[in-house]
């Protein structure tokens, strides 16, 4: 298994080697030919998925012993760029691209008249973490969340706080909020949340990058805000929560209940959402309903982003095999148990696949 972080201004120059393709025995994708018989993929972006596409690398090369995945996880922005560039096959996103960022010519990687697709592969609840001494549980309505992390809530035995935890021994601590400091599809799932069920307190609307003027302290990726809430000292951050660890993940009152960020709260808030209107029909970019009953509203889809039609037909191919397991209802429950992530419905599934079929 590969999973090796490298800058995206490298990943350009090795644009061309990273698109090899080579040909394979029966157990492996086709590809170009090459002496060597082996065949490489790489994809770059969220570093939510991370502990699932460790685990789909290993499965698909296991049954794939010619082929190597390297999966960067650089973080969502960097995945974007990479593919942009051509310097990724396919790039993992913690949101799918805009509607001014979509366009036949605009991804070198991919043919000239060919748009890219926006394929769901991976649905987790963004866990508000925290790390404060003598508080094992914390429940939080959106408004007091808002507040925390805009700046205007700044200690523990805040009001705010106090009334949705009234058996809790608060401390008169100051709060360390810390947010993603590098562009982030995370970071603009969570904004997303906090402008949608607190907008009079989160002023701002959706944003990969965390809005500077609320302060706090930034970190790179998800493993850099868990390493900077762990090491501190009345600490909070939001991150995926796979990579939660140990940390306390507080609750979110939606509708007036206290919700954990479960996979199976997360799972159904596609079945709540719509795609977004005026996209091609095989792409399956959508618009989240965050505000459902039942539904944990920190919800991250995170997408593999893909050619409609690859320059090279080889690697369209691989990432078609590729991608096609990961969203496939084996590689979902491999995700689930390594990720603890929400599985795809076998209806979702269905329309992924039918996406992927297109792709040439």
């Amino acid at each position: 298994m590969s999973i090796k972080p490298f800058a995206v201004a490298a990943l350009v120059t090795a644009a061309a080697l990273a698109f090899t393709g080579c040909a394979t025995n029966e157990a492996a994708p086709a590809g170009t030919g090459s002496a060597s018989g082996s065949q490489t993929l790489t994809g770059v972006g969220a570093s939510s998925q991370k502990a699932a596409q460790e685990k789909w690398v290993a499965d698909f090369q296991t049954k794939n012993p010619n082929v190597t995945v390297n999966y960067s996880p650089d973080g969502s922005g960097a995945g974007r760029s990479a593919f942009i560039a051509g310097a990724a096959a396919f790039a993992g996103s913690d949101r799918p691209f805009k509607d001014e960022e979509m366009g036949a010519g605009k991804f070198a990687g991919c043919a000239a008249d060919s748009n890219a697709l926006n394929l769901p592969v991976y649905i987790s609840p963004i866990a508000v973490i925290y790390n404060l001494d003598g508080v094992t549980d914390l429940t939080l309505d959106p408004a007091t969340v808002a507040g925390i992390f805009a700046g205007k809530i700044t200690k523990w035995n805040d009001p705010a706080i106090a009334a949705t935890n009234p058996k809790a021994k608060l401390p008169d601590l100051a709060i360390t909020a810390v947010h993603r400091g590098d562009d982030s599809g995370t970071t603009n799932n969570f904004t997303d949340t906090l402008n949608k069920l607190a907008p009079t307190v989160w002023t701002e609307k959706a944003a990969d990058t965390f809005p500077a003027a609320f302060g706090g302290e930034a970190a790179n990726g998800t493993s850099g805000v868990v390493q900077a809430v762990t090491g501190g000292a009345g600490t909070i951050g939001y991150a995926d929560a796979s990579a939660a660890g140990k940390l306390g993940k507080a609750s979110i009152i939606v509708n007036g209940k206290p919700l954990q960020p479960t996979a199976d709260a997360a799972a159904s808030i596609l079945d709540h959402s719509k795609t977004i209107p005026g996209r091609a029909a095989n792409d399956l970019a959508y618009s989240l309903d965050r505000t459902s009953e039942g539904v944990y509203p920190a919800v991250l889809v995170s997408y593999a982003i893909v050619c409609q039609t690859y320059k090279d037909p080889a690697v369209g191919k691989l990432v078609k095999d590729y991608v096609g397991y990961i969203s496939s209802a084996d590689g979902q429950k491999a995700a689930a148990t390594a990720a603890g992530s929400a599985p795809l419905s076998a209806d979702l599934q269905a329309k992924v696949k039918t996406a992927l079929d297109s792709v040439k």
